[in-house]
């Protein structure tokens, strides 16, 4: 399995990015799927994951109200469209698989990992 992210770059605080992470097989519905970040010299948070089946997603109060998860189950794709982004939102940004559908919060539940996108916000 395979999850290849882009999207990322740099933008001024206000912009907006649209993050993809595509993948190298079919993701059946009773999969998961989310995106963690990570800044310099922090942990790997959670930021959104999505129930692949209905496409309900469950996104992190620091980006409830700016950030949009979605995908195409058609493309195997999974989407991040990303607001308003701040200085703080600076990480690099992971997609994730968890092929048991646990819809977790937690890097410990996921199996399948991408390489990473770097998001650059400029205040």
């Amino acid at each position: 399995v395979q999850l290849q992210a882009s999207g990322g770059g740099m933008v001024q605080a206000g912009g907006s990015l649209r993050l993809s992470c595509a993948a190298s097989i079919r993701i059946y519905s009773s999969s998961s799927m989310a995106w963690f970040r990570q800044a310099p010299g922090m942990e790997r948070e959670f930021v959104a994951k999505i129930r692949w089946g209905a496409g309900t997603s469950y996104l992190a109060d620091s980006v409830q109200d700016r950030f949009t998860m979605s995908r195409d189950k058609a493309e195997n794709t999974l989407y991040l469209q990303m607001n308003n982004l701040k200085p703080e939102g600076t990480a690099v940004y992971y997609c994730a698989l968890d092929r048991r559908g646990q819809i977790s919060s937690s890097v410990n539940d996921y199996q399948y990992w991408g390489q990473g996108t770097l998001v650059t916000v400029s205040s």
